[in-house]
């Protein structure tokens, strides 16, 4: 008989968290791999499927009394992917179209190459599968079972944004920026649906749209081909900076404002 968390003792639990933690990241680091082997195919079929497994055995290691593992119900697949990739579609469409309208970005055509795009959507539906399984399917869920929702917001937010630091041109206001405008609002996309499907299509549209789109820096770094270019000019704060736009305070304020439509969305049923 499975004991609930909450009543193990707090080292155990923390056993089991850092036994899932790097469970989870070794899948995150398959997913990346079986992008590698795709690009270097040509061939999608590879991310897709290592996608699906990594994700089949989080399922299998989550069942519960022989019950699929509401995080990843089925039917909401469909459903509450497309719903994440509309909010993180928006999402990002509206930090950029705020800071033009601000003066401090302009936005022009570049061109479409297809099999490129083709590569950067599997490359951040990769990306996005992993990271949701690291730190909403685990660090977050997991927190909230054992404690409270409260407490698993923040660690895990601060564990998301700061894990960032390393990338390239990080600071700590972009590390904090992230926390604030991702990792708590991709906590609250969770927590308010239930499933990873919803902050899987935040997470894939945020990035793709930013880097592959409006061709800003993802976290930092260049995403590659895109279909437009955003030249900036203005202060950081604004902006984002070398760092791109997520370390711009207008990203972090809409972050802020969809994480307390789906928080108070969430409680008020």
């Amino acid at each position: 008989m499975t004991v609930p968390y909450k009543r193990r003792s707090w080292w155990k639990w923390l056993l089991i968290v850092i036994g899932a933690f790097v469970l989870a990241v070794i899948g995150y680091a398959l997913i990346d791999a079986g992008h590698m082997v795709a690009v270097h195919l040509h061939h999608p079929a590879f991310t897709i499927i290592a996608v699906a497994l990594i994700l089949g055995t989080y399922a299998l290691m989550r069942k519960y009394k022989k019950n699929w593992p509401a995080e990843l119900r089925p039917a909401s697949l469909i459903p509450h992917t497309l719903l994440g990739l509309v909010v993180g579609f928006v999402y990002m469409t509206l930090v950029v179209a705020t800071i033009s309208a601000l003066g401090c970005a302009h936005v022009s055509w570049r061109g479409f190459t297809w099999p490129l795009q083709w590569q950067a959507i599997m490359l951040f539906m990769g990306v996005a599968v992993g990271e949701e399984m690291i730190f909403r399917g685990v660090l977050f869920r997991m927190i909230d079972e054992r404690w409270n929702t409260t407490a698993a917001l923040i660690v895990s937010a601060l564990f998301f944004g700061f894990i960032h630091l390393s990338n390239h041109n990080a600071t700590w206001w972009s590390s904090l920026a992230i926390s604030i405008e991702a990792g708590l609002m991709l906590a609250a996309a969770y927590k308010w649906s239930g499933t990873l499907w919803v902050p899987i299509g935040i997470h894939w549209a945020w990035n793709y749209v930013q880097g592959n789109i409006y061709g800003i820096a993802v976290s930092g770094t260049n995403a590659g081909d895109s279909v437009l270019t955003t030249a900036t000019s203005g202060p950081d704060i604004i902006t984002g900076g070398p760092f791109g736009a997520e370390a711009s305070i207008i990203a972090v304020l809409y972050g802020a404002l969809i994480t307390a439509i789906f928080l108070v969305n969430r409680y008020r049923h």
